[in-house]
């Protein structure tokens, strides 16, 4: 075997041992979240794991059961839409946190009902977050509403957020709307800690800089600050002295959130008239910002 190979299969070594780290992280994270908050006092979640808990609190069946049984249309989807590796961790993950929510004793941690939408969900949405950086699911629902997004016009929120909708709405007919306000509490909790345990404090944002001393701001911009920047030859079309048509360079560069305003004090300082565009972006692949650390 070549040294190559050597260092790639060590790397994939390496790389799988953090996987499977992560996903058991976020299957004792969700079951915590479950056993120490909702299910103790009947509290429902949205998507998969809400119908779950809406089918045992109505019927007294297993919790442990029903996320398998009713995941399982969703993971065979997955096998047949997604990836054969992605299906084997997510039916990992699944098992393990229907395994740790019979095997695992958590105690009751509060009766308050605001604390209990507000940490149940930020637990459970923690073991979420882990479980999909460690390149699974728990809940099946992100399965489907990829699925969808292929067919349809519909987004991936739009998907999910319908699909809570019926959830919310069928628990407060059978059981009641407090309990389906708390269960939408509970839904954004969790769904604001998995975007920040996937995307964290950094947070992608693309500059594009329009500014007459371009080139300096180019320079500062890589000799200086050590950011990457793409220029893009461009025209003016229309300014303050109206109709303008000469060549102009724009800069174009990817930094963190928290970089943002230490590099927009930078171009102020060559040019305070500069014009800056900012995009939020999701992700970045290659270059020279730093990627996060999730599963690919």
């Amino acid at each position: 075997m070549s040294q190559t190979r050597k260092t790639r299969a060590r790397l994939s070594y390496i790389q799988n041992a953090q996987d499977i780290a992560l996903i058991a992280i976020g299957v004792l994270l969700a079951a915590v979240g479950l056993k120490g908050f909702l299910l103790p006092n009947g509290f429902l979640d949205g998507g998969v794991t809400g119908i779950s808990l809406l089918i045992s609190r109505l019927t007294g069946w297993s919790i442990s059961v029903l996320l398998i049984v009713i995941n399982m249309p969703f993971i065979l989807l997955a096998y047949k839409q997604l990836s054969v590796a992605f299906t084997i961790r997510a039916l990992a993950a699944i098992l393990g946190l229907a395994a740790a929510l019979v095997f695992i004793n958590v105690p009751i941690i509060t009766n308050d009902k605001l604390l209990i939408a507000i940490f149940g969900g930020f637990f459970l949405g923690a073991g979420i977050g882990m479980s999909v950086r460690g390149g699974a699911v728990l809940d099946g629902t992100e399965v489907l509403a990829l699925y969808i997004n292929r067919k349809t016009v519909l987004s991936m929120g739009e998907v999910i957020m319908y699909f809570n909708i019926v959830i919310f709405s069928i628990a407060a007919v059978l059981i009641n709307i407090e309990t389906a306000l708390y269960a939408m509490l509970t839904y954004l909790s969790a769904s604001k800690t998995v975007d920040f345990i996937i995307q964290g404090f950094e947070e992608y944002i693309a500059l594009t800089i329009i500014s007459n001393e371009s080139e300096l701001i180019r320079k500062t911009l890589t000799l200086s600050l050590r950011k990457g920047v793409t220029v893009f030859k461009g025209q003016s079309g229309f300014g303050k002295r109206g109709s303008v048509d000469r060549d102009i360079d724009i800069i174009y560069t990817v930094v963190t959130r928290l970089e943002v305003h230490k590099i927009i004090d930078e171009i102020e300082k060559i040019d305070e008239k500069a014009f800056i565009v900012q995009h939020n972006i999701n992700d970045t692949k290659g270059g020279m910002i730093k990627r996060r650390a999730t599963h690919h």
